[in-house]
């Protein structure tokens, strides 16, 4: 019992600590990358900036935790869509730096044409600058694999 139990420890062993080794290797290179938007390297200043006016400015229909509306995917009476999550669970990450940003201070529909949405347009509201702080506080909170994912549809990171 015990020889076998030997055996199968050190046959398993290399590739537990290559598994360990891939994820250690993985969060390294997460954590040294720093977080932009629209190519421009954001501060942890911009970030507190962009949490503060996010709880001015959205959390009121995107919620205090990023979560969205309850039943977001579901039109509500009116036809549109309720506010979907900024957080990991939400398609926030599906879309381009450039594309939120256009969304946000032009509305939707600037880049979906015909959708009608409930969010106003900010550019009157918000700087460009205090828009992107927002943008870049809300991607600061994904999971490092929605970021890797939101950074190649920006066409960064590639190989």
């Amino acid at each position: 019992m015990t020889r076998g139990l030997v055996a199968v420890v050190s046959a398993a062993a290399p590739f537990v600590v290559a598994a360990i080794t891939m994820v250690w290797a993985d969060d390294s290179i997460g954590d040294a990358e720093e977080l932009t938007f629209l190519g421009t390297s954001m501060t942890s200043e911009d970030i507190a900036l962009g949490q503060r006016l996010y709880g001015e400015n959205c959390a009121s229909c995107h919620g205090t935790d990023l979560e969205g509306q309850p039943d977001w995917k579901r039109r509500l009476p009116s036809g549109r869509m309720p506010a979907p999550p900024h957080d990991e669970t939400g398609h926030t990450w599906h879309h381009s730096d450039q594309d939120l940003f256009t969304m946000t201070s032009q509305g939707v529909a600037a880049v979906v044409p015909d959708y009608e949405s409930d969010m106003p347009a900010f550019e009157t509201v918000l700087t460009d600058a205090e828009i992107k702080a927002v943008l870049a506080f809300i991607k600061s909170t994904w999971p490092e694999r929605q970021r890797k994912v939101q950074a190649r549809i920006n066409g960064e990171g590639e190989s």
